[in-house]
Formats: C-alpha cells, structure tokens, sequence
C-alpha cells in the first residue's frame, strides 16, 4: 500500500501554509500506510548555513551538550534546534560532510535524517497524526515539500525504514512499490562510494538517483534512467533544492493523481488527498502517464 503526497508552491504567499496543507494530505493517506510516517521540508535558506536533521531514541541525552562538543570538533559555530526526536543542527555549508563524520565517531547511536541547505526531514514509527503532531509539521513553512505514511511488506518497521530518503544534499525521495534488483544495485552503488544506511529497497532507488546526478545528470535525466535500470513496479516522488519531480513504472500499477493550478503543483496517491487544497475545483487534475517523467522547478 503506502501513500505519497507532495506540494509545490509556485505562488510564493502560500509558503507559510506549507506545513498545514502537507500534514492534512498526509493524514487523509493514513490508511494506505498507518505504520510510520515522515515528511521533507524545503525551508529558506538561512545565513548560507548547512543543515543535519539528526534523531536519536534517547534524544535527552544524545543531544545534551551536542551542540558544543561537534563546534569544537569541527572548529566552527553549530546551532541545535531539537524537534522531540529529532533535531537540526546548522553550520557553515562546507562543514556539513565534515560534521556528519564527527558525529559518527561522537554516538553511533544518532542517525542522521537529512543533509543539504534547506532539507530538513522528520520520520518515525507511528500513525502519520501522531508523526506530524510531534514534530509539529503544521507550523513549518516553505517552498515545497514531499510526505509519506508507510505500509511496511519489504523490511521491519523501524525509524531508518520510514521515508523519506536522503542520500544526496537536499536530495530525497518517496516510494510506493516493490524493487526486484535492489540488492544487486545497492552492492553496486556502495562500491561507487554512495552511501546506504538501510535494507529498504526505496533507499537504493534514492541513492541510485543521487548516483547519476553526481554524474551529471539532471533529476529528469536520471528519472528517465530509472525507467531502465530498475526492476519492479514504482511511483516515486522526488525532491531537489528547488525542483519535484514524479515518475511511474511503465505499467503503472500503483495509484497516482496530480493537480496544477497557478499557485501549485500536487501528488496524491488517491485523489482524497487533495481535495482540501485551495483552488482544487478549478485545478488541472490529471493521473500521472506510465514511463513519463513529470518535473517541476523554481
């Protein structure tokens, strides 16, 4: 099952009310995945800062102190914003890939959500209400951003196995699917030096988009590969820093709707999930076409 939705603002008013339209459609998707939830925000840029969204199961003491022992260990300023579970760390851009291997040497227990400039992603075991409810989704604003509620079939029901997946800068994906050749293509992407935390096969269709942009190509471009270099069945919704795109398998077995109108551009896994959106009555309303990609930037 699982469910996707995902917004992206054109008009620029609507920023502040990003958070509140994703956490209504992502809640109207409880049913399609009622076990774990997440959502990925592209906020504003702030003060050309880099960003780690970090969790830990004992955040009281994993993040006590954080703050200034990764400041010393990377010689330079970092900020803690603690959201529950989570927290977000900023620092000066060019310290983040340093900062992300200082913290495994500091506690191996924190596990990092995000990287990038303005990606912050918020995930964890339970029913999307309750997810969006703690990390209060609600409140956030921004440019656009991508939410998931999980069914699990593929890999147990953890923290890591929820989406969104990030394995690029301000680079993450969702998926409603199955992968036949995961395993294959994750030994494959780990000796190209990408990095993958999990078993779930929708973090090795991630990573292989990071793969081919680090590559140089652009996310179309590397939407438009997958359609060839991976097996299975797949809706995937993606972001970039300022971008969103969609793809879906070429049979297409999975639901899939989207909305356009001046101010924005929706995906739901079932139409439902869009019905509260401004302007919805006079929006294009499409299904997705198999094999197309459907890509939208700022």
């Amino acid at each position: 099952m699982c469910g996707i939705v995902g917004l992206f603002l054109k008009d620029k008013s609507l920023e502040p009310e990003l958070g509140t339209m994703l956490t209504d459609m992502l809640i109207t998707m409880t049913d399609r995945g009622p076990d774990s939830a997440g959502i990925a925000i592209y906020s504003e840029e702030s003060n050309a800062n880099g960003k780690l969204t970090i969790q830990s199961d004992d955040a009281e003491a994993a993040f006590d102190g954080l703050a200034d022992a990764l400041s010393n260990a990377i010689e330079a300023p970092v900020l803690l914003r603690r959201k529950d579970t989570h927290a977000v760390l900023e620092m000066p851009a060019e310290k983040v890939s340093e900062a992300r291997a200082a913290l495994r040497e500091m506690d191996s227990s924190i596990r990092v959500m995000s990287t990038g400039d303005i990606l912050e992603i918020y995930k964890e075991v339970g029913l999307p209400k309750d997810v969006a409810a703690r990390f209060e989704v609600a409140q956030m604003g921004g440019s656009h951003g991508i939410g998931h509620t999980r069914m699990a079939t593929e890999s147990a029901v953890t923290t890591m196995g929820a989406h969104p997946f990030n394995t690029g800068a301000d680079q993450c994906l969702v998926h409603n699917g199955s992968l036949s050749n995961h395993n294959s293509l994750r030994r494959k992407l780990r000796r190209e030096g990408v990095h993958i935390e999990t078993e779930n096969d929708s973090e090795v269709a991630a990573a292989y988009l990071t793969w081919k942009m680090q590559n140089g190509a652009t996310l179309g471009e590397a939407l438009e590969s997958s359609l060839d270099d991976l097996d299975g069945f797949f809706t995937f919704v993606v972001g970039t820093k300022d971008g969103f795109g969609v793809v879906r398998d070429p049979i297409a077995c999975k639901p899939a709707v989207m909305a356009e109108t001046d101010q924005y551009v929706a995906f739901g896994s079932e139409y439902r999930a869009l019905v509260n959106l401004p302007g919805i009555e006079d929006a294009r309303v499409w299904e997705p076409e198999p094999a197309t990609v459907y890509f939208w930037n700022h």
